[in-house]
């Protein structure tokens, strides 16, 4: 074994206390009363999620893995639509909050406090008013130097007053928020059509289904806003869509009772979604409070013209769960999965044992030579006291993408492993070189 060996990851010694139901168990139940949704049952279950507070969760580490890849898919989607990362207080001062009225307008949704000057402040909910007073903070801005388009992934708070859900709708979450600053309300518009390509591109990698639909500004402002919404039984937003695609929209948007398509006239259908991104475009409604000015040509100073993006990290999270698994069993965008593969060895004193393990060892440790980038992502199942079946159900409820069994046909010449592609809901027979080509095609961000 040597340097392979310590690299092995096993499963016995990865911190994700699994509660998984066993038989015909019921499984985990909420707090007496509280109702459970799909994507919660099966993080608590699965060890990716533990309660703390109501609406706020320890994050397992497999769910921080997923976590820091869906961060990084969306790091590239940002990087190429010309996004600047960067990184703001979680404490906003409350006179910057009293200047655009949010602090009143906001009510109890927000997080108070004061400090021992008697200072008052909010835990950022959003940032509208901290990146706008930044940016008005450098006054020389030249207009070439537009547009910026300026984002980060934070926690946020919102004293939710009913939190539930799981991560679907909690008091602390993460968030993936980007600001935009141009020189003219044309300019503006062009960057709001960008930024929601970059949100579709998003989910299309994700291979989850989405809608982009019409919404209200609500407490954020600005003339014309976008939620992207995952069609579930369990979403809190009510969607009217044309059957033919024409037009999309929250009903809270509509006027009375619209019951047919704008465009063609087809009759609305109705369904429900989890809102997991949503864009504004803003106008100069916080830039004229600041005074967030650059330089025109004719070196006068213009107020910017804005828009906010937000995506929530953890709600996706917990959306894709909900959307793409089964009633007890995760499944996850493969490109997000937190391991892509588990090995299974043996039960210990089968008669496979001895030959089945040594070569299942041989394909992890090729594995993660040849396929360096997968070497992190790859678990071994090293319960050997249970079954085969045992740990190949585990693996299926856990929502590995691949699962890697040396079963009866290890000890044939040549040896074969058992692969099972979880998402493809197929099994394969391969060598372990076999298996090394079909991993190679494996995407991780």
């Amino acid at each position: 074994p040597g340097r392979a060996g310590r690299r092995r990851l096993l499963l016995s010694q990865l911190f994700q206390p699994l509660n998984l139901p066993v038989g015909g168990e019921a499984g985990w139940e909420g707090r007496a009363g509280e109702p459970l949704c799909r994507s919660q049952k099966l993080m608590l279950q699965g060890g990716l999620i533990h309660p703390a507070s109501p609406g706020c969760y320890y994050y397992l580490p497999p769910t921080v893995r997923a976590m820091e890849k869906l961060v990084k898919v969306m790091d590239e989607e940002m990087r190429a639509v010309g996004g600047q990362k960067l990184s703001m207080p979680s404490l906003s001062s409350a006179e910057l909050w009293r200047a655009s009225g949010r602090w009143e307008r906001m009510g109890p949704e927000l997080f108070r406090l004061a400090d021992r000057h008697g200072k008052g402040y909010c835990l950022g909910p959003t940032h509208e008013e901290a990146v706008t007073e930044l940016v008005a903070a450098h006054s020389n801005l030249s207009y070439k130097q537009f547009p910026l388009r300026l984002y980060q992934v934070t926690r946020k708070f919102r004293d939710e007053p009913k939190p539930r859900f799981g991560l679907l709708r909690s008091r602390e979450f993460y968030m993936k928020d980007m600001y935009s600053f141009d020189v003219s309300e044309e300019a503006a518009r062009q960057t709001y059509d960008l930024v929601c390509g970059a949100y579709c591109s998003l989910f299309d990698r994700l291979g989850l289904p989405f809608l982009k639909v019409q919404a209200a500004t609500g407490s954020i402002g600005g003339t014309v806003s976008h939620e992207f919404q995952l069609p579930a039984e369990v979403g809190e937003d009510r969607l009217v869509l044309c059957p033919a695609g024409h037009f999309a929209a929250n009903v809270e948007t509509l006027n009375g009772e619209q019951r047919s398509c704008p465009r063609c006239g087809s009759k609305l259908t109705q369904t429900k979604g989890i809102e997991v991104g949503h864009t504004f475009y803003l106008g100069t409604k916080y830039s004229s409070v600041s005074n967030a000015v650059f330089l025109s040509p004719e070196n006068k100073p213009q107020l910017a013209e804005m828009g906010c993006y937000g995506l929530g990290v953890t709600r996706l999270l917990a959306a894709s769960i909900e959307v793409l698994s089964t009633e007890d069993s995760i499944r996850w965008p493969s490109l997000i999965a937190p391991y892509q593969l588990c090995f299974i060895p043996p039960k210990r004193g089968s008669k496979e044992e001895e030959e089945g393990a040594a070569l299942l060892e041989r394909a992890y440790d090729d594995l993660a030579e040849a396929l360096p980038h997968l070497a992190s992502d790859a678990v071994l199942d090293d319960r050997t006291q249970l079954t085969i079946g045992k740990r190949l159900k585990d693996a299926n409820k856990l929502g590995y993408p691949y699962v890697i069994i040396a079963g009866k046909r290890a000890c044939e010449e040549p040896p074969v492993l058992e692969v099972w592609n979880q998402n493809a809901g197929e099994v394969l027979f391969l060598t372990k070189e076999g298996v090394i080509e079909l991993m190679s095609k494996v995407q991780v961000p």
